[in-house]
């Protein structure tokens, strides 16, 4: 009798996980897509009295941007001026992982990744410049919430899986 209890209590314990991680990935995408619907994809971000042109590049020093305040002291990030199209949205990351140590934050929208914009085979695309990139510090340009946002990034080992600890969903 005793070890058909223990039995029902494993099971029941194991479902309660699988609800709990069920729960926590809903919840994930449900962050993505009001992010989605906060960040509306548009052909430019215009500031008054800033005169920008598409060949401008938003991953250099020379970017226009301010700082934004109450950020992480460790994060290079800056909100950025200027025609953005982006390609992927940041779907999932892990706590603790390079993506979210260097200021990337899900519902993210990728415009420039290192040298990877727009185009074909991105997952590819992606793949390889997170590779090349290894162990350096990369310009990542996204769309959080309307603005554009310049980021530094390092893709690196670290305990979790990939060199990012992130998805991207090709949009």
């Amino acid at each position: 009798m005793q070890a058909h209890v223990f039995t029902h209590f494993i099971i029941a314990s194991e479902l309660r996980n699988d609800y709990e991680d069920t729960t926590e990935k809903i919840n994930q995408k449900i962050q993505v897509l009001h992010s989605a619907k906060l960040a509306p994809i548009s052909d430019s971000i215009k500031d008054p009295g800033l005169n920008t042109q598409e060949g401008d590049n938003l991953g250099t020093s020379s970017s226009f941007g301010n700082p934004i305040a109450g950020g992480s002291n460790s994060m290079d990030m800056e909100v950025v001026v200027g025609s953005s199209r982006p390609f992927a949205m940041v779907d999932e990351i892990t706590e603790g992982s390079p993506a979210a140590t260097d200021g990337l934050q899900l519902g993210d929208q990728i415009v420039k990744f290192g040298n990877v914009e727009i185009g074909e085979n991105l997952l590819q695309r992606l793949a390889a410049e997170a590779q090349i990139n290894q162990g350096h510090a990369m310009p990542v340009v996204v769309i959080r919430q309307g603005a554009l946002i310049n980021l530094t990034v390092k893709p690196r080992s670290w305990s979790g899986h990939g060199l990012l600890g992130s998805h991207f969903r090709i949009l």
